[in-house]
């Protein structure tokens, strides 16, 4: 019988460099290979035994490898790899384009059912463990309204999205939540808040030579899905300043469910992650569902699948038996 989950990492960022240190931490798991669009011999991994690949050779490795972490942007890179590689391998990813989503499920699952692969899509914190707090807030209090604020952090989708941005040599994008608004919420106030009124965007760009500062701040603040709807700010800095002042990568947030119950009392759930490295804890969710999508093939359930399928015990090395004495 196989002794360990053998996992690959496609893409080694902050994210897969994450994704790398989690699974140090899982004994029941095997890190046997990094496949990169960048020259592999330019990669330095924590472990230099386990080799790394060009990921167009990727799909040679098949029998090699029982799920692979997808650790590329939302914006440009998983909508084209995600649907590629779910038809070869079981697949974990972070894609986190909240409004996209359904479109992004159908590809995937379209692409892996077929295959019987299993295709675990939006594995992180937002969408992911959030995703779940929403819905057991929603479940367990049916009359109330959910809110959920992001930060104060480093976003790295969002700051992922700002590098494409053209003219943009590199870039961080800050969320900050409105703490009134929290606060309101906190007392049971069931306010009526738009997007614009919970949070606000903060950027710092480095600008690429030659490229004009007001075109490129009119592009973030503009861009769908990401700054639109926000009040967004755009700060050009120069590199020293950038690796000086924002090398660092903690994030967070909050999920509250306020409500009532049958007679009408107030009842507030609130769930909170205080993240010194949103990368770091990413990576580990990540870890954790590439588990239970093995586990989940393994019962031969294929197609694609969220963090909202999946049974918790899925995602522990435990056995039920184990989780039943310990945890219940």
């Amino acid at each position: 019988m196989q002794s360990k989950i053998r996992i690959g990492i496609a893409g080694y960022g902050n994210l897969g460099r994450g994704v790398e240190m989690a699974i140090a931490q899982s004994p029941d798991m095997q890190l046997v290979g990094v496949f990169t669009r960048r020259d592999p011999a330019s990669i330095q991994l924590l472990d230099a035994s386990v080799p790394v690949h060009p990921l167009d050779d990727i799909e040679r490795f098949q029998q090699q490898i029982d799920v692979l972490i997808l650790c590329g942007g939302s914006k440009n890179d998983l909508p084209e790899q995600g649907p590629a590689l779910a038809a070869l391998f079981n697949t974990v990813d972070s894609f986190d384009t909240h409004a996209t989503i359904p479109e992004y499920h159908a590809a995937l699952d379209q692409a892996a059912r077929p295959a019987g692969k299993t295709a675990m899509l939006s594995v992180g914190w937002d969408p992911g463990l959030f995703s779940l707090n929403r819905l057991y807030g929603e479940a367990i209090l049916p009359v109330g309204a959910t809110y959920t604020f992001w930060g104060k952090g480093l976003s790295q989708g969002h700051s992922d999205a700002v590098r494409r941005v053209p003219g943009v040599k590199a870039g961080v994008q800050y969320t900050i939540p409105a703490e009134e608004a929290i606060e309101r919420v906190r007392n049971g106030e069931l306010p009526e808040l738009s997007t614009r009124e919970k949070h606000k965007r903060e950027c710092y760009v480095v600008l690429a030579d030659g490229a004009d500062a007001a075109e490129v701040e009119q592009a973030i603040v503009s861009m769908p899905h990401y700054f639109a709807d926000y009040d967004t700010t755009v700060t050009f800095i120069t590199e020293e300043e950038l690796r000086r002042d924002h090398a660092a990568m903690p994030h967070g947030g909050v999920v509250i469910r306020s409500g009532t119950s049958a007679a009408g009392t107030t009842q507030v759930m609130e769930y909170t992650l205080k993240l010194g490295s949103n990368p770091e804890f990413t990576a580990a969710v990540l870890v954790a569902y590439a588990r239970a999508t093995w586990r989940l093939n393994q019962q031969g359930v294929v197609g694609a699948q969220t963090v909202l399928d999946v049974a918790p015990a899925l995602l522990s090395p435990k056995s039920p038996e184990q989780l039943r004495k310990e945890l219940l």
